[in-house]
């Protein structure tokens, strides 16, 4: 006890000195040793703060970019899951128009006379039929016929086979269709085959 006293008296001395020798300095040179590291040791903590804001916002940016890449990826992959089901059979309708055509020239190649016979209606008939069946399941399956003509020539549709020398008609319009066109969906299957109407030399 005795030893504590004597002590905390010449700390109270050594205090009472310091205070006195730093009398009439600015406050701003009397921050002693301890506060300037404080004051070092915040300003780090600030630095070290702001350079972890700046990572969590670089890290929020790239989970941004990354979600925004997964999705559109997603997109496309649907897309094409999308185009794979409705244009499956495409190579499969471009093949069966040509029996369509086939179908249509037999009966262009019936005479007249053999199509009044009595005995051939039967026949006929059933070729008509399978025609009309035909041109049903296209429509159900999303395969139409290419409108042409008397119609502007349209390159998207129509291939202009012969040039017509007409004043019937406007230059540049399909006056001849020589073999039909057909779109499955919005995708064209096969040009038409066209006369286009020119001026007469």
């Amino acid at each position: 006890m005795s030893d504590t006293k004597p002590q905390a008296n010449k700390n109270d001395k050594l205090d009472e000195a310091a205070a006195a020798e730093l009398e009439g300095v600015p406050d701003a040179f009397k921050d002693n040793g301890r506060d300037n590291d404080a004051a070092s040791e915040e300003a780090s903590q600030d630095e070290r703060i702001a350079s972890l804001e700046n990572e969590l916002a670089e890290a929020k940016q790239q989970v941004l970019y990354a979600q925004a890449e997964t999705q559109n990826v997603r997109r496309r992959l649907e897309k094409d899951a999308q185009d794979a089901r409705a244009y499956a059979a495409t190579g499969f309708a471009r093949d069966m128009l040509s029996v369509s055509d086939n179908l249509q020239r037999a009966l262009a190649a019936i005479p007249t006379e053999i199509k009044n016979e009595e005995k051939w209606k039967g026949l006929i008939g059933g070729i008509e039929a399978t025609g009309r069946e035909l041109e049903t399941v296209f429509e159900k399956n999303g395969i139409k016929r290419v409108p042409a003509l008397g119609l502007p020539l349209d390159p998207n549709h129509h291939q202009a086979m012969i040039e017509v020398p007409t004043d019937e008609e406007e230059p540049g319009t399909v006056v001849q269709e020589m073999q039909a066109g057909y779109v499955i969906k919005d995708r064209l299957l096969r040009p038409a085959l066209v006369g286009v109407a020119k001026k007469p030399d």
